[in-house]
This record gives C-alpha cells, structure tokens and sequence, in this order.
C-alpha cells in the first residue's frame, strides 16, 4: 500500500500501520517467504515487525482494514462503539473483481507461486482502494491548504 500511496504523491495525507489481531509473533520479522514474495516484486519487507493492534487507538484511524472473516470478527469484538466497528472493513471489498470473495488467500501451506498470487490480490485490492478514495483525499489537502 506505501508504494501506492507514494506514487500518487499522497503520503503526507495518507498514514499507515499494520499489526495483527493475535500476539503471537509481535517483534517478529514476516516469514521468509513472504518477504521473498515481496523482493520478486521490487518491496523490502525487511524492515517491517509484527505488532498487535491495540484496541485502545480506534479513533485514530479512519480505515482498518483486515484480511479475513477472523479479524473482522475480533476487531468488531474489540470495538466499544459502532462508528469504530463501521472503521473496519474488510481489504477485499474495495477490489470489484474479488467482491465475491472477502478473504485474502493464507499462503502458509503452500508454495513461493501462491505468495506470489496472495501477494498480487493484495496488490490490486490496495490499487482500487486507493482509486477509490484518492479523490476525497484530493479534496481535504485543496480544502486544508492555504488560498
């Protein structure tokens, strides 16, 4: 998602995090064959460790964005108020081609061919995403610069 933020000049506007809904691998790099799947296609995963989303920071985002029915469901669990349940969305419904479907594929039984395939539906799903909101996003910086 950085790369495509970054391309369309958005990235004073547009702030991002990742983490995880489970605790188990916080401080730890990705899998090695995800960050090979992200090498192939010109990212560095190196830097990137896990950490788990804190429940406590709902308002500081306007999207949250997860890759499957389980995290949709805890973090709705975590949420104390419905406008933070409406935040969370699952990253597939912004994708038309993949509306059928809201789960992002789980490669890790499978080989380097399916991370490359998780690795592109992502892809695409942030590509629409963005399309879709670059320009509301165009509309607040023009709103909030200076005349």
């Amino acid at each position: 998602m950085r790369r495509f933020v970054e391309d369309r000049g958005l990235q004073h506007a547009i702030r991002l995090s990742s983490a995880g809904t489970g605790e188990w691998h916080v401080g730890e790099k990705a899998d090695p064959r995800t960050r090979a799947a992200l090498e192939r296609a010109g990212y560095s995963g190196e830097s990137h460790r896990a950490k788990q989303f804190d429940p406590d920071t709902f308002d500081q985002f306007d999207l949250i964005l997860t890759f499957d029915r389980g995290q949709l469901r805890i973090l709705h669990s975590w949420a104390e108020r419905e406008q933070d349940r409406a935040l969370v969305q699952p990253l597939l419904h912004f994708d038309p081609a993949r509306a059928h479907n809201l789960e992002v594929p789980d490669p890790y039984y499978g080989d380097d061919e399916l991370f490359d395939e998780v690795r592109d539906v992502i892809e695409r799903a942030c590509e629409q995403l963005l399309q879709q909101i670059e320009p509301a996003v165009r509309a607040a910086i023009d709103a909030a610069s200076p005349r």
